[in-house]
């Protein structure tokens, strides 16, 4: 498992400096195309970290991508096979003049980008497709076995109606106007927690809505299809609490660092309006967090 040069600081022809730290000479090297699981730390030239996906407890997954630069980070992961491990330094000047981004607080003109990496798993489209597929199946029984001991529990089995594709919804207080149907704009209250309770976000309380409702089209995929899926079976003025898979919410993935992977949610929701008319802006999604640093500047 342990390749000549381990931890040896080295440069490729590009000028993209690395260190290997694991190396499976047996497992093949990653593709174009390939879909990525890996953990990273991300630093600055001070070592100050600046993402970690250990942390956040949910892997970054990616497609792998032509390299946008030389010395690119997707250089570096198209010389690791899984279960690799290394550190690449990436130029800083060449990541954001290229991405036509800003240098971010704490990232210096002539610095590196330390990106510490540990690669999981790599898969092509189908084995990728395939894997899915199966894991979302046995995620879907897992989660139903959650939220139906959550009902149970508290007492709310007998009041919960269920939708086709699993998300559980009681109605607390029934509104009088009409339900919404798919291209409605809808104006909509909500806090949401996950099972045990912590609220993760909530219109009330957030800096983007200060309090008002959101606004959506519904039924166009603009947010969530749990959402979608659990408002549309509200009327106007409807207060209600939906039960969301996570299958029907952020899945595997999750949103880190408020959602983790795999995570059934709770929304209380009042659906405070149903109107006709133009599509409204697209709201930022419960849990989605603004100016997360993504791998890569991407």
């Amino acid at each position: 498992m342990m390749a000549c040069g381990k931890d040896r600081m080295q440069t490729t022809a590009t000028g993209l400096k690395y260190q290997m730290h694991e190396q499976n000479k047996d497992a093949r090297k990653v593709k174009i195309g390939d879909i990525l699981s890996l953990h990273l730390t991300l630093k600055n030239a001070k070592d100050s970290v600046i993402r970690d996906t250990h942390k956040e407890g949910t892997p970054l997954r990616l497609m792998l991508q032509v390299p946008p630069f030389k010395g690119s980070f997707e250089e570096g992961l198209a010389m690791l096979g899984k279960g690799d491990s290394a550190t690449f330094y990436v130029k800083a000047d060449s990541l954001f003049t290229k991405a036509g981004q800003p240098f971010p607080p704490g990232i210096t003109k002539g610095s590196d980008i330390i990106f510490n990496v540990k690669l999981l798993n790599a898969q092509n489209e189908d084995e990728y497709k395939k894997a899915q597929i199966e894991e979302s199946a046995k995620q879907k029984s897992v989660d139903d076995k959650i939220l139906t001991d959550y009902l149970t529990k508290n007492g709310l089995a007998g009041k919960a109606q269920k939708t086709a594709n699993g998300v559980y919804y009681i109605v607390n207080q029934a509104g009088t106007g009409t339900k919404p149907n798919k291209g409605d704009n809808v104006e909509v209250q909500y806090t949401g927690k996950l099972m045990n309770g912590k609220v993760f976000d909530s219109s009330l309380t957030n800096q983007q809505s200060k309090g008002k409702p959101v606004q959506f089209q519904v039924g166009v995929g603009m947010i969530i299809p749990g959402w979608e899926e659990g408002i549309m079976q509200f009327t106007k003025g409807t207060k209600g609490t939906l039960l969301i898979p996570s299958g029907m919410a952020y899945g595997m993935q999750g949103a880190p660092p408020t959602i983790p992977a795999n995570s059934p949610l709770i929304f209380d929701i009042e659906l405070v309006n149903v109107t006709k008319g133009q599509p409204q802006q697209t709201p930022q999604m419960p849990g989605q967090q603004q100016g997360q640093p993504q791998a890569g500047g991407r």
